[in-house]
């Protein structure tokens, strides 16, 4: 079953070089589709893949490998720290 195309409410307006507004027209065209939905559909991919991006962290096999060796095999904690969690601890201690 066919899916409707959804209405389109909102108007976008940017200025753009001429040569830059050549060269998507004539990608438009031989997609065969319109300005318009040609620079719609690449914003929606290009805004996908920078969302995309930003919110899946890839990793080298190299550093997969450390990263699981730090979760199982966790060092001791440094001193700074273990004093930021006495201070915490003094901070979060419910009054008598």
């Amino acid at each position: 079953m066919a899916q409707e195309p959804t209405p389109r409410t909102a108007r976008l307006e940017a200025r753009i070089a001429p040569e830059a507004l050549a060269i998507v027209k004539r990608a438009a065209e031989m997609e065969g589709r319109s300005l318009s939905d040609f620079i719609v559909s690449a914003a929606q991919e290009a805004a996908r893949r920078t969302i995309e991006d930003n919110h899946i962290i890839r990793l080298s096999v190299e550093d997969q490998r450390r990263f699981v060796d730090m979760l199982l095999n966790p060092p001791e904690p440094a001193d700074a720290l273990k004093r930021a969690k006495q201070a915490h601890d003094v901070l979060i201690q419910p009054s008598p």
